[in-house]
Parts: structure tokens; sequence; C-alpha cells
């Protein structure tokens, strides 16, 4: 069974998915504007938008026939919190070791 933070971090696993999501933090696009970026073709970069869209990462709206996608601060948000666990995690470590020189 998978947590919802991990298919976020499996939708980040692929190295097309992270570009695109590079790529919108310069802002929104459209399925052709991103395909028009990528060496992948548009049916390629849509698959790569569902699969980032499912794990609540980007959110699309219409735009008349487009699709114009975005980051979705919210999904961020959720993946941030999971990842801090650690970092409280590696800290604690670092201050336990700090405090026993």
């Amino acid at each position: 069974m998978h947590t919802y933070e991990q298919i976020q971090l499996d939708a980040l696993g692929d190295p097309t998915r992270r570009a695109i999501i590079d790529r919108l933090l310069r802002g929104p696009a459209s399925v052709g504007k991103l395909a028009d970026e990528f060496p992948v073709s548009r049916p390629a970069i849509s698959q790569h938008l569902r699969v980032l869209k499912g794990a609540s990462l980007v959110t699309d709206s219409a735009d008349g026939t487009r699709r114009i996608y975005k980051l979705n601060p919210q999904g961020f948000e959720s993946l941030r919190a999971y990842l801090d666990q650690f970092w409280t995690i590696a800290l604690a470590a670092f201050q336990q070791k700090v405090e026993e020189q």
C-alpha cells in the first residue's frame, strides 16, 4: 500500500517530471508550451503531468481549449512536512553528539 508521501516521492523519481516541476517554478504553462521546451512528445508530457497531478504536485485549469498547469503549494507543503521529520531526527542526533563531547 502506498502512502500519500510515497506517491509524491515516486512521482518525483522521474527526471523528466522533476524537470517539469523546475520549469513550473517559473510560472504556469500549457501542455503545448511544455512540450515545446522538452525533448519528449506532447503525449509524454501529458502523461507526466497526469502523474504529477495524481500526486497533488500540480493543478490544472481550463483556458479555452487548453489546460494550464501550475505547481500545487498544498501538495508540496505535505511533502515538506513529511521530509521535515527526517531533518528533525537528524538535528536531534547531531545535538546529542555535540552534548556528549
